[in-house]
């Protein structure tokens, strides 16, 4: 299956705001370079759909930015649910599907219903491991395997 990537963003600091990037260096040491989060792990790089968004969003009647739900990266659609130990290749780059991503409790105060509206069929995503680094760029294919 392949897709686009249509959204980049990062947390330089926890809790702090998501900041769009256009591109950004991906490394195996430190996740997206100048993300908070990125130390190697199961929970390094964090990836939605975002079709799984809107239709959280279409749920609620509401229409959010998809950086409310605080993922790293945003695709336009991939078959994500259980897709545990599959890989997801973006240029150079090798991410490795490490699980779901719960919705946690900022996604309540952001939104009231949000949480609910993220659980099941992996709505908020999955979480990676870095396997390879490489750059991204907004645009470039998604490669899921």
């Amino acid at each position: 299956m392949t897709a686009k990537l249509l959204g980049i963003a990062i947390k330089p600091q926890r809790l702090q705001p998501m900041q769009e990037l256009a591109t950004v260096e991906l490394s195996v040491e430190l996740g997206l370079i100048g993300d908070s989060c990125g130390k190697p792990g199961p929970r390094q790089v964090t990836l939605m759909t975002q079709t799984a968004w809107r239709a959280a969003c279409a749920d609620l009647g509401v229409d959010l930015p998809w950086t409310t739900r605080r993922a790293n990266l945003l695709v336009d659609d991939l078959p994500l649910f259980q897709t545990t130990g599959a890989r997801i290749v973006i240029g150079d780059a090798v991410l490795e599907i490490t699980g779901e991503t719960d919705p946690c409790s900022r996604m309540e105060k952001a939104q009231q219903g949000l949480f609910e509206a993220l659980r099941g069929d992996w709505r908020g995503g999955v979480c990676c491991r870095v396997v390879q680094g490489g750059l991204l760029a907004l645009r470039m294919s998604v490669v899921l395997k």
